[in-house]
């Protein structure tokens, strides 16, 4: 494979987990959660757990202690309804982190719109009730009513925003990224920056060596790419393994195997869809 020089230093990243054989023969090993992964993905799952419980709490302290007071202390309240929404948030981000570390499979349909949108579904309990009892609340006028309840529908749509997830992860899009690039280039690594929202086949591409403050390209597997918070394999995956020196056959008989997958996998696209962004050295 041709090689380019480059100015930026690769950094390997901590691996999260492997792929394994699914059996029977299967010339596609599907991806698989490492237990180390599962554990970190137990781990933040609990704490947004205990989080989104707060939340609860938090609301419920707000409908049967602020929302009795006659008169209603309105800061009081818009104080619950600020550390409800950021409660709700950051048990939601986290909740996210985990399911990159451990996604669900579209296979099982309910599993996957629970696990995956259990944030924004968290936010609507935490949310609505308070909302609908501070617009009906016969301790509060007008005016009162006009200011909690647009904050309250302000801050939970943002807490809603960021509860859903709307690109998923699943263990199928792991394991088609994870084919590709095994099948590309004899191994599970990929290369990604921090300012980037997707990976790449090698180190060699323009996106990766644009200019950056940390001057760094990330080495590690797709598992290890997800959890960085990358969102999938770049689109232009093909035009890109011709820059890393692979030749149209070895892309053809990828892309052979790809239609072949049960799984969806990135095919090219005339559209860019990297969010690489050069930023200015210090």
């Amino acid at each position: 494979m041709a090689e380019t020089p480059r100015k930026k230093k690769i950094v390997r990243a901590e691996p999260t987990a492997k792929t394994t054989d699914a059996g029977g023969g299967d010339s596609k090993p599907t991806w698989t959660a490492s237990p180390e992964a599962k554990k970190s993905a137990l781990t933040l799952r609990l704490i947004a757990l205990g989080l989104w419980l707060l939340a609860i709490g938090g609301e419920a302290f707000a409908i049967f202690v602020l929302l009795r007071q006659q008169p209603v202390n309105l800061i009081l309240l818009i104080a619950a309804i600020v550390v409800i929404g950021a409660l709700a948030i950051g048990g939601s981000l986290l909740w996210k982190r985990a399911n990159r570390l451990d996604p669900a499979s579209r296979k099982d349909p309910v599993r996957f719109f629970v696990q995956n949108q259990l944030g924004a579904i968290i936010a609507i309990v935490a949310f609505l009730p308070l909302i609908v009892l501070v617009l009906t609340n016969k301790n509060m006028d007008g005016r009162q009513k006009a200011i909690a309840g647009s904050i309250g529908v302000v801050v939970a749509a943002a807490a809603v925003f960021f509860g859903a997830d709307f690109s998923p992860p699943s263990v199928e899009q792991y394991s088609a990224e994870t084919n590709i690039v095994q099948q590309l280039t004899g191994e599970n690594v990929v290369y990604w920056t921090a300012s980037g929202s997707v990976f790449h086949v090698c180190a060699d591409v323009p996106d990766v060596n644009k200019e950056s403050a940390d001057g760094q390209i990330f080495q590690g597997t797709v598992a290890d790419a997800h959890a960085a918070g990358k969102d999938r394999l770049t689109l232009k995956w093909e035009s890109e393994a011709r820059t890393c020196g692979y030749s149209q056959e070895q892309i053809d008989a990828v892309k052979a195997g790809v239609a072949a997958s049960s799984s969806p996998a990135p095919a090219e696209s005339g559209a860019p869809d990297d969010a690489e962004t050069a930023t200015p050295a210090p």
